[in-house]
């Protein structure tokens, strides 16, 4: 299979396996994608998803020797329009580059091993960005070095990436998968319906003004005020004075 959906306790781990192309996406890959994510988003056992590609690198974007995939309403990649309802990290090793750097960019966080690359490869070869390159770069790292990226199709080593935060973890070769498990189960741990709703409002407050941003937040939080107040009741109780851990809920 070229794509395997995995549930590790509370983690749904994605991984594009073939690595003899790469990790490339043709056009049954971006098929099962699209269906991993939506497994992902109505499997009850799955709190947080992890985005990975198998035999050392996370993907090379676009099988160019098939080209055959589908600019289709869900994005050529079969997700990349698409905002699941829940948490997801990138983690990357090796090449992320093209299809698979706008890929990476559709997770909310990126974990990266020190042999990461990063870049619009596709840049040489005339191939436009239709899975969010052009959106979600500017917005996580701003506008001049995203053009830098986009207009040179330049690599960028994992250190820069860093660096420029464009990942948000920085980890040993091959240890990028346990890191980004490591990072999900801590994210897990936490009370899910806060989690996604402030993640929502996130989203839905960009490009807004801060009065409907606020606005935006407001709506969200009431709708999770039991929960709040739940949280609040293990708190008076006792529960993680002084930042200690909270027992996962």
């Amino acid at each position: 299979m070229a794509v395997s959906y995995e549930v590790r306790g509370k983690v749904a781990v994605v991984t594009i396996d073939r690595p003899e192309a790469r990790n490339a996406v043709d056009l049954p890959t971006a098929e099962a994608l699209h269906r991993a994510w939506l497994d992902f988003d109505d499997d009850e056992d799955a709190v947080v998803g992890v985005l990975t590609g198998a035999g050392g690198t996370f993907s090379a974007g676009a099988d160019l020797k098939t080209f055959d995939l589908v600019n289709r309403p869900e994005g050529s990649f079969g997700f990349t329009r698409r905002i699941v309802s829940k948490p997801t990290i990138a983690a990357v090793a090796g090449y992320a580059v093209a299809g698979g750097l706008e890929m990476a960019l559709w997770c909310d966080l990126r974990v990266a091993g020190e042999d990461a690359v990063f870049g619009y490869f596709e840049r040489r070869f005339g191939i436009p960005m239709l899975d969010g390159g052009t959106q979600r770069l500017p917005r996580l790292i701003g506008l001049g070095r995203s053009l830098d990226m986009i207009l040179t199709g330049r690599p960028v080593h994992a250190e820069e990436a860093y660096r420029i935060g464009l990942i948000d973890r920085l980890v040993p070769v091959g240890s990028e998968l346990e890191a980004a498990l490591e990072l999900a189960e801590a994210i897990a741990g936490f009370p899910g319906e806060t989690v996604r709703s402030d993640r929502l409002a996130v989203y839905e407050g960009l490009g807004r003004s801060l009065e409907d941003g606020l606005a935006i937040e407001d709506r969200h939080g009431r709708h999770v005020m039991e929960a709040a107040a739940a949280g609040a009741a293990r708190f008076a109780a006792g529960a993680g004075r002084g930042g200690s851990p909270v027992d996962p809920f």
